[in-house]
């Protein structure tokens, strides 16, 4: 499986694994077990089994941009479990460049297409219905960032390539 996903700025990325660490300190599920040098926040754009590497010229003029959150999310992943992440808000330059994307490669999960895409930053999965009350109550749902670069995830190499 590969992925094509936008990576945050520092500031960003620090206050989204600031929640992470107060998930997983609270001895809920959270990303930040996943201990993998490769494991950062993301926004996933586009993923599939047979995704083409986009072009170059894919994000010209497009990052950086500003991310707007609302909110969070959550997501059935399975009986009395869910996945539990920060909404992003579909503004028009994240629309745009989520468009444009999809018209350069091929083979994308019909999730990830336009259309039927929820952007969303993940921050724990395999949260119970019981657990997901105390995680929100540990969320500081005020956020705003940035998007500073894009990137390919290819699960098979355990590799990511700067785009």
């Amino acid at each position: 499986m590969r992925s094509i996903e936008l990576v945050f700025d520092d500031g960003t990325e620090s206050a989204i694994r600031a929640d992470w660490v107060r998930l997983a300190e609270a001895g809920l599920p959270s990303l930040a077990s996943h201990t993998g040098a490769s494991n950062r926040p993301h926004l996933t754009l586009a993923a599939g089994a047979e995704l083409l590497v986009p072009p170059l010229h894919a994000f010209d003029g497009a990052l950086p941009m500003e991310a707007a959150f609302s909110g969070v999310q959550v997501f059935a992943a399975g009986r009395d479990r869910y996945v539990l992440a920060r909404s992003v808000v579909l503004t028009t330059p994240l629309r745009k460049v989520h468009q444009r994307l999809h018209r350069e490669i091929g083979g994308a999960v019909p999730q990830t297409l336009p259309g039927a895409w929820t952007p969303h930053v993940t921050l724990a999965r395999r949260v119970t219905g019981e657990q997901l009350g105390q995680a929100l109550d540990l969320l500081d749902l005020r956020l705003s960032g940035h998007i500073a670069g894009a990137r390919l995830w290819d699960s098979s190499t355990k590799s990511v390539t700067g785009l």
